[in-house]
């Protein structure tokens, strides 16, 4: 069980979301002293951070966290089914062989009775025994709140780990170096109280208060909003897939997260949420209609939630990560990088980050975390190495709402010519799903598909203007690359750059 508060630690982590218990097991089986704060220990209710990719599964199995997704009720996920104005599709996850060509080693030192890195066999939601036999990897969809329960537990169960129950005020720092916090208990108020450690390693999701540390202008930018709804026994077309529906609104994506819940996140373009009434409107008379039949029946019955919770509404931000060259702090997860959340990206590069974190810290790379060189360079090396699959992620979440969202006709030229290109099939499916799994971290892969449907929406658009229409669709397909080019080159730039 976990040790007793003391005021000196190796390692203090700020934050118990999904990334700050992973961080603090491996580093506690590493035989570091850790001690983890968090303000809120109570089952969140959240609704975002409730599907995983294969990837993340990945990278929880490296950090021997994988039991955390069992005895939940979770869903398992194969794939994702695309509706777009009435027709759909459905792309399978890529097969195995894909985690040949990636990283998926463990962290060193967390697999201490040699099954940390496999799920528990008495699940009967997520059966082990069809995961292994599977030719394609799966993800898997759950209760947010219960996923992080289990983290939580994991990591509280390690001998070197302290838990706190605390509000954390101020990173302590003595001259630019971070060397504690300062912190009011939850069960005290009034009484400030300081722990030091060698390092500080900031987790505290994406309202966090300490992003700063590394920069004043380090702010994310809110792009859009979820309004998130729970469905109850609802029917959907491709069960244990996700959802994307496509039309004249914004996207909406649906996946099933235990046996009676689902759960819809539906996009609505604005920097600044509308009104309730507004949003309420537009569900009812906008998304409703466009819903699969047997999942309209559902949403009604949600609709009509006379709570004053019939939604609950959460900001898709963006914020490109920075190098963390503090001294003694290091920021990750959502404090330092974020994305849209449309692909199910968030949790997907988080846990990556983890998992190369707790490589590059651990005690055979970093003898001593007081020694602020050797921990520089293996930040500098964790900013370069994360991009592989940070800036893949990050970068098609943003292409692929603009695309999706459609909100100008070239835009909607290029929605139509890529839900064309996806009916293809073969390595015009396979490629964007490996992609999205973020089993395929290459940038290269992901420039070539995406300019691939850009020129693909020209062909498509030529097709459908006919030779008497060949000058208008001339006119509209400069307008459609340059609208590409537009997308994606700025968040491209920013990933690669900074």
């Amino acid at each position: 069980m976990a040790q007793s508060i003391k005021p000196e630690y190796d390692v203090i982590v700020i934050g118990a979301g999904v990334i700050g218990p992973c961080i603090a097991t491996a580093m506690a089986r590493q035989g570091r002293t850790v001690l983890i704060v968090e303000r809120e220990w109570d089952e969140p209710n959240r609704i975002v951070g409730e599907l995983m990719q294969p990837s993340g599964l990945k990278s929880l199995k490296q950090l021997g966290m994988i039991k955390a997704v069992n005895n939940i009720g979770a869903v398992e996920t194969t794939g994702y089914n695309i509706s777009y104005h009435g027709k759909s599709l459905t792309i399978p996850y890529p097969t195995k062989d894909i985690l040949s060509k990636i990283d998926t080693t463990p962290v060193p030192d967390v697999i201490k009775s040699g099954d940390e890195d496999k799920m528990d066999a008495s699940d009967k939601s997520l059966v082990a025994k069809k995961w292994e036999e599977d030719e394609r990897v799966r993800g898997a969809a759950f209760h947010h709140g219960k996923f992080l329960t289990n983290l939580r537990t994991i990591c509280l169960n390690e001998p070197n780990v302290a838990k706190l129950d605390a509000n954390v005020t101020e990173i302590l720092k003595e001259g630019a170096k971070a060397v504690g916090i300062q912190a009011t208990l939850n069960n005290d108020e009034k009484t400030k109280k300081k722990f030091y450690s060698k390092l500080v390693v900031c987790c505290d999701g994406i309202y966090s208060k300490f992003r700063k540390e590394l920069s004043s202008d380090h702010v994310p930018k809110i792009g859009s909003y979820f309004a998130g709804l729970d469905l109850i026994d609802a029917k959907l077309p491709a069960p244990n897939h996700g959802h994307v529906i496509l039309g004249k609104h914004a996207p909406v994506l649906m996946y099933q997260i235990s046996t009676h819940h689902t759960r819809i996140l539906c996009a609505i373009r604005s920097e600044k949420l509308p009104s309730k009434s507004n949003v309420v409107a537009y569900l009812k008379n906008t998304i409703s209609k466009s819903l699969p039949k047997e999942t309209q029946p559902a949403f009604e019955k949600a609709l009509k939630n006379n709570s004053t919770d019939v939604y609950r509404a959460m900001p898709n931000q963006f914020l490109t990560a920075i190098l963390n060259d503090v001294p003694g702090l290091v920021v990750v997860g959502d404090a330092l990088n974020m994305r849209h959340p449309l692909t199910g990206g968030g949790m997907t590069v988080g846990l990556n980050d983890a998992v190369l974190v707790t490589k590059l810290l651990s005690p055979e790379k970093v003898p001593d975390l007081a020694d602020d060189i050797a921990i520089l360079e293996q930040m500098i090396e964790f900013h370069t190495e994360r991009k592989n699959l940070a800036a893949v992620v990050n970068v098609l979440s943003i292409a692929l709402y603009s695309l999706f969202a459609a909100d100008s006709k070239y835009l909607e030229l290029l929605q139509q010519g890529c839900f064309a290109y996806f009916l293809r099939g073969g390595e015009c499916v396979n490629g964007p799903v490996s992609l999205l799994s973020g089993l395929c971290p290459k940038f290269s892969t992901l420039f070539y598909h995406f300019f691939s449907v850009a020129f693909y929406s020209c062909y498509i658009n030529f097709q459908n203007r006919g030779i008497a229409g060949f000058p208008v669709a001339l006119f509209e397909n400069i307008c459609v690359f340059i609208t590409a080019v537009c997308v994606f080159s700025p968040y491209m730039w920013n990933e690669m750059m900074t």
